[in-house]
């Protein structure tokens, strides 16, 4: 049976308007031939991928979501500059390390976030979830105290998470 969502057209709407936006910001550009290309992709991009996503993304708070963009945005900024400082430094001095983050989102949206946040900011990558999703781990570049690193996580991103998506 075909997936009622997939007979849409816009069967993602923002998500369309983000990927419209996002080819004529790449191609820099307002050509007819790109306005027009673009808007065609960005509409069949989200048409044939339906069927992939779980449902639809409800967000409960965008005040907190805003704020949680700003709060990723400052720490990559600040990482950037601290993991230049260490790379730069002697290699001696680094500690990498993976350590295990135990998740108490269970939106997967949010868990998808989270891993990508933690991803995006410089000196830790997000390596593996677990195959309940109860547990996300995670690799430092240098890291110093495990339990004041997985603090920091829960309390800067997956609570704000959890306030947005559940």
């Amino acid at each position: 049976m075909e997936n009622k969502r997939s007979r849409s057209w816009f069967s993602r709407p923002v998500l369309s308007l983000i990927l419209w936006v996002s080819w004529l910001l790449l191609n820099n550009t307002t050509d007819p031939g790109h306005i027009v290309l673009g808007a065609i992709l960005a509409i069949l991009i989200p048409w044939f991928t339906s069927d992939f996503w779980p449902g639809e993304v409800r967000v409960k708070n965008f005040k907190v979501l805003l704020k949680y963009s700003f709060i990723v945005l400052y720490d990559i900024v600040v990482a950037n500059i601290v993991v230049a400082k260490q790379v730069l430094g002697p290699n001696s001095a680094l500690k990498p390390d993976f350590f295990e983050v135990p998740l108490d989102i269970t939106n997967p949206m949010g868990i998808s976030i989270l891993a990508s946040t933690i991803t995006l900011t410089p000196g830790t990558v997000s390596a593996d979830l677990s195959p309940d999703k109860k547990t996300l781990k995670v690799h430092a570049l240098h890291l110093e105290d495990v339990q004041a690193e997985i603090k920091s996580i829960k309390d800067r991103y997956e609570a704000p998470l959890m306030e947005v998506f559940e």
